[in-house]
This record gives C-alpha cells, structure tokens and sequence, in this order.
C-alpha cells in the first residue's frame, strides 16, 4: 500500500509538472491564435517576435539600467511600432493575395527579427530575472515549480482577456470579419490596416509575456525561437481559431510528453519528449483536422 501512495504520488508529481510546462506552451500557441483569427495569416513569425520581445526588454535593462517595468513599457513601444512597420511596409502590400503569399511573407519577417535582434542585442545567452519566483512548492508531497504556477494564472489571465475583447468588443467583431473577407470588410469601412496593426500589437504583447516566463525559466537566447515550433501541435490539438482551445491544447501536449516520457520512455529508448508532441498531433488530425474547438471551415464552390 505504501508503495502504491507513493507512486501514486510520483505520478501527480508528473501530471502537475506536464500541465504547467503546458500552460508556458500555450502562451506561445496564442499569438499564433490571435493572428490567424483576426487575419487569416499563420504567423511563422510568432516565435521570432518572442525571442525580439524578450531580448529588447533585456536590452533596455542593461543599456538604460532602468527598473524591469519601465524596460516593459518600452518594449511595449518597441512591439507597437514593430506591428506598424510589419502592416506599412509587408502585410499592406499584399491584402488580398493568396494564403500562401502572406504565409511566406512571415517567414521573411522570422529571419528578419532573428537577424535584426542579433545586430541590436548580440547572440549571448542573457539572464532575465524580473522577480518572479523559483523554487518549488510542497504540496503534501507533490512539488510544484512556482514559476510554472505563475505562467499557469497568467495564461488563464490573458484567454478571459483575449476572449473578452474578441467577443464583446467592437474592435474584436471587425477583428473577425477581416479574417473572413478582407474585401468584404473594408467595403463596410472597416479600415483594414488599423485592424492589422492592432492584432499584431496584441500578439506582440503575448509574445512578450511568453518571452518572459520562458525567458526567466531558460535564459534569453535564440533557440526560444525555436519554441514555435513546439506550439504547432497545440495549435493542432486546440484549433487555430481557438482561444480556449490554445490552453486546452498545451495542456494536453505538456502533460502527454511527462508522461509518456517517464512510463514510455525506458521501452522506446528515452527521448520520447522529443517528438511525442507532434505524433500525437499527427494521429488527431486524422479524426479531427479542424482540432478540438477550431471552426470547421466549408468551401462553396
């Protein structure tokens, strides 16, 4: 019996760890969302502008020797004139053109970032230390990472926010109606590149907040970029419509990589949480391309 409560235990231990790793996925998978949503574009960009965000904001730290919140506020701006120069000079070019177009597009604007954060910051690994907490806590023998409780509430904090605004907000039905037909939307007077501007803000804004908390857990350095990449079968998962769905996806994808890489592991040769993430995904798009609170999408020829 007392082998039983202390795997038991064990197993907890792990769940609870898979779901908060999950919860520093999903605030990646978020700008993801907040883009595609509002304009129809996969932003393969989002990760750059992560990594963009968190080196800035350590930048101006060092630079200006300024408190972490005033570094914030300029990173703020910084993300803010980012989304302008993004809809000015590449997305105002191209309303109208293919997906696949506009897709590329944000590739050019990841190599960019990545370029463009290297000459202003360099290539260093930077310590980012804003004071969230470390450690672990006790929870009756189940130990819980305290910055991993953080990025839980912040997530939870930002999808009511973002789910606020999306669907209660004047801004958030045009947000939504340029996504379905930018043609369409700007013929009501909805004013095509405001909108732009705005969702790139906000997903300049997540990717700051993620930028920090997988900053703050890994240190700033430009394979947080690479993160994005973790943040695909999330989106699979959750749907690349949904808000919720981003949270519940990173869930699912945090907890099933701990686990299967302690119980499945050891038969497999380790490193299963590697790529279990992305076979899981595989196998549910199968049942479910459109993920679990996506919006299925009909095409009337």
């Amino acid at each position: 019996m007392e082998d039983f409560v202390i795997e038991f235990m064990f197993f907890l231990e792990v769940l609870f760890s898979g779901l908060l790793t999950g919860t520093l996925y999903s605030l990646v998978a978020l700008g993801f969302v907040l883009i595609f949503k509002a304009s129809g574009v996969f932003n393969f960009a989002q990760g750059a502008m992560m990594l963009f965000a968190a080196l800035s904001l350590v930048g101006f730290q060092e630079m200006l020797g300024v408190h972490w919140t005033v570094a914030f506020l300029l990173t703020v701006v910084v993300m803010i004139l980012l989304a302008w120069c993004v809809e000015k000079f590449v997305l105002g070019k191209l309303v109208n053109q293919e997906p696949i177009i506009l897709f590329m597009a944000t590739i050019g604007i990841t190599f960019f970032l990545d370029g463009f954060g290297q000459t202003l910051w360099g290539s260093d690994i930077k310590p980012l230390d804003i004071g969230l907490p470390t450690g672990s806590l006790d929870f009756g023998g189940i130990f819980v990472d305290q910055l991993e409780l953080v990025a839980g509430a912040t997530a939870g904090g930002l999808v009511l926010g973002l789910a606020i605004f999306f669907n209660k907000t004047k801004i958030g039905r045009a947000l939504r109606a340029v996504a379905d037909d930018h043609q369409a939307a700007m013929s009501v007077g909805i004013s095509l590149r405001n909108i732009w501007i705005i969702v790139w803000s906000v997903a300049g804004l997540v990717g700051l907040v993620a930028g920090i908390m997988w900053g703050s857990k890994l240190g700033v350095q430009f394979s947080l970029s690479l993160l994005a990449l973790k943040a695909l079968p999330v989106l699979m998962l959750g749907g690349f419509t949904s808000i919720p769905g981003a949270i519940i996806g990173g869930l699912i994808i945090g907890a099933g990589e701990k686990l299967a890489e302690i119980y499945l592991g050891p038969f497999v040769g380790g490193a299963i949480e590697n790529w279990f993430a992305y076979m899981l995904a595989m196998v549910f798009l199968l049942f479910r391309p459109q993920g679990l609170f996506g919006e299925k999408i009909i095409e009337r020829v």
